[in-house]
């Protein structure tokens, strides 16, 4: 399995994954294909977009069979991070037919996943116009670490991993605490000055208040295009200015040449269509 430069140091979260899946899918074993499949019979099978996407989750297809059965061998033909047409091949596995068949639909959901992630994430970055294009924690439940993978893929950077990484006060942190102000201060003082506070703000108002009480991201939520842009002379340079909340490829632009700083989006996650992907057996028989 050839490991590009996206994926050289991040390896570890693979095998978690993988276990978790095939443990879903072969706790009691693969019933039909012990009936009709002879033990000894061996496959050679082509993995093949049937549309165009952004290519990411090799690493993670091959896998897949590695931990079912250490013969198969998977061949890659791109690399993760590669655009592809329609009819593009995209690897070729070989070994024991069960073994091919038992990972078959486990490595299909996972790298269909994850090339979808990737290609809605290019979508947005192309659109950006430079401007940094975040994730969210707005992920597919136990895959996170999949889609963040597929979000840098795609040219996208992450957000915070998980709750522990990063101090981001939400609208109800916001209630609960007296307002923008009063939690700014309060995380400020528990968290110390080597940790940077991001806040959520809905208007002006709170772009202000957050700002004088020393945070150091704001993060509009829901803003208009105008807003925005005054949101940005307001916070003149003092604090990292991100967007946020239902945006779409096409506002991304405006927002850039406002001066926004990052666009978050969890859309690249939280929608992307699974990319159309199919692994074919070639007849018995046929070679290379």
């Amino acid at each position: 399995m050839a490991v590009t430069a996206f994926d050289a140091t991040e390896l570890g979260w693979i095998d978690p994954i993988v276990d978790r899946v095939l443990e879903e899918d072969l706790a009691r074993g693969d019933v039909t294909s012990r009936a009709v499949v002879p033990p000894v019979a061996n496959a050679r099978a082509r993995l093949v977009a049937k549309a165009p996407c952004v290519v990411a989750g090799l690493p993670v297809f091959a896998r897949v069979f590695e931990r079912i059965d250490s013969q198969v061998r998977v061949e890659a033909r791109v690399e993760d991070g590669t655009a592809v047409d329609a009819g593009t091949e995209l690897a070729v596995v070989f070994g024991r037919a069960r073994s091919i068949l038992a990972g078959e639909r486990s490595a299909l959901n996972l790298l269909g996943r994850a090339s979808g992630v990737a290609t809605a994430t290019r979508t947005f970055v192309e659109a950006a116009g430079g401007m940094v294009v975040a994730d969210t924690r707005k992920t597919m439940p136990g895959l996170r670490a999949l889609d963040r993978y597929a979000v840098r893929v795609g040219g996208g950077r992450n957000h915070r991993d998980d709750l522990g990484a990063a101090v981001l006060i939400k609208e109800n942190h916001a209630r609960i605490a007296g307002g923008v102000a009063a939690a700014v201060r309060a995380a400020k003082a528990c968290v110390g000055h080597m940790t940077k506070v991001s806040c959520e703000v809905t208007n002006l108002d709170e772009v202000r208040a957050a700002l004088e009480a020393g945070a150091e991201v704001l993060l509009l939520d829901n803003m208009t295009d105008d807003d925005v842009a005054e949101a940005v002379r307001i916070v003149a340079g003092r604090a990292v200015v991100e967007a946020s909340g239902g945006l779409a490829p096409e506002r991304l632009a405006r927002l850039a040449a406002a001066g926004v700083n990052v666009a978050s989006v969890g859309a690249i996650t939280h929608s992307a269509p699974a990319a159309d992907l199919s692994l074919l057996f070639d007849p018995p028989g046929d070679g290379p």
